[in-house]
């Protein structure tokens, strides 16, 4: 993905305003590039970090306790409790251990990436960081800047299909998952989304 030189440029800017660390939102449906977005840009800006909201999936074990496994990867089935504690954490000059996602193994690793005292910026990505619901509209408190990638669902239910499938998935498999939870947390997403500094749209 391209960075757009605005938005480059705009970050630029806010890290020169300092002097506290700058905490910026990548948000958007599954598969709308917010991962690619948010690395390019953390690792195009000296002193960037990037953190993603994935590191607070709940595990596999109590999704099915609570029935939601089916369902892993909407807003239910994350830690938002946790996930908030940390974002209120960013702004306080010290290191701070994340957990991350591993795809492979479907688990979460905690204290697995490192956010040290001396950065000054940090880019997080996630589907509901502007998500306008209960306790999640709560998170826009804590971002200087934010980003939304509008994307046609149509380009998203493709881009889903190619996920999955190169996760091993068979077509019938890959589809079902998309058409059965993906896609109905992308819907929910494009409808109940806040107002974000800057929208990115998506033609491919």
């Amino acid at each position: 993905m391209t960075i757009p030189i605005d938005l480059r440029n705009h970050l630029d800017r806010l890290k020169l305003q300092g002097p506290s660390r700058t905490v910026v939102a990548i948000a958007g449906a599954p598969a709308s590039g917010k991962t690619t977005l948010a690395r390019e840009l953390a690792e195009s800006i000296p002193n960037t970090a990037f953190l993603s909201m994935d590191g607070y999936h709940l595990d596999n074990p109590l999704l099915q306790e609570k029935n939601l496994l089916d369902k892993k990867g909407s807003p239910e089935t994350f830690d938002l409790d946790g996930f908030s504690a940390l974002i209120a954490r960013l702004k306080e000059p010290r290191d701070i251990y994340c957990p991350i996602f591993d795809r492979q193994t479907e688990r979460t690793i905690n204290s697995a990436h490192l956010i040290s005292k001396t950065i000054d910026m940090v880019i997080v990505e996630g589907n509901y960081l502007l998500l306008n619901e209960p306790s999640w509209v709560d998170l826009r408190d804590h971002w200087d800047y934010s980003v939304f990638l509008e994307v046609d669902i149509e380009i998203i239910k493709q881009r889903l299909l190619e996920r999955w499938l190169s996760f091993g998935y068979s077509r019938d498999e890959a589809l079902k998952k998309a058409v059965m939870n993906d896609l109905p947390n992308a819907q929910r997403i494009l409808e109940n989304r806040l107002n974000a500094d800057l929208v990115l749209t998506s033609q491919r």
